[in-house]
């Protein structure tokens, strides 16, 4: 299989076309939420993306066709007192998945944040996905804990 990753520029139009059309396409999965886009997220999407300098996509590309996407944002880490990665969304067409897309994918976030000196890497992931959680954990993820005897860490949120 010839497959490339490619840092997104959020200029590029076949760049812009490629990240919204993936980013859409893994919010209609179950697995993203089962809904499109809003077209204003579309339309502002790359543009709120380039604005941030701490935001970072690749596009993983087969001949001409995008197959999957990585958006990834830099935070920081106080406990180490270092930046470090958050995988915030990665998507894999349907027809691409299980043949190492994912898997390069996280490579590239990954040589990413080990250039920018991050201590870590992290995502989330639902508990239902199976296939996501077997390939994040033969990339190397492992559930969050400071001390297995206080559980592990669950993600929380509170839309505002």
């Amino acid at each position: 299989m010839s497959l490339r990753v490619v840092l997104v520029d959020y200029e590029r139009d076949t760049d812009r076309a490629a990240l919204v059309m993936l980013l859409d396409a893994y919010a209609r999965d179950p697995m993203g939420g089962g809904e499109p886009l809003t077209e204003a997220v579309k339309a502002r999407l790359c543009d709120d993306l380039a604005a941030r300098p701490q935001a970072f996509s690749f596009v993983a590309w087969h001949d001409t066709e995008a197959v999957g996407l990585v958006n990834c944002l830099e935070g920081y880490s106080t406990f180490k007192a270092q930046a470090l990665m958050n995988i915030h969304d990665i998507a894999v067409l349907p027809h691409w998945r299980g043949q190492g897309v994912g898997q390069a994918l996280l490579t590239a976030a990954e040589d990413l944040a080990r250039a920018r000196g991050c201590c870590k890497l992290t995502l989330e992931v639902l508990t239902g996905n199976q296939p996501a959680l077997a390939s994040y954990l033969k990339f190397g993820f492992a559930p969050y804990a400071l001390d297995p005897a206080a559980g592990q860490a669950s993600f929380m949120q509170k839309w505002l």
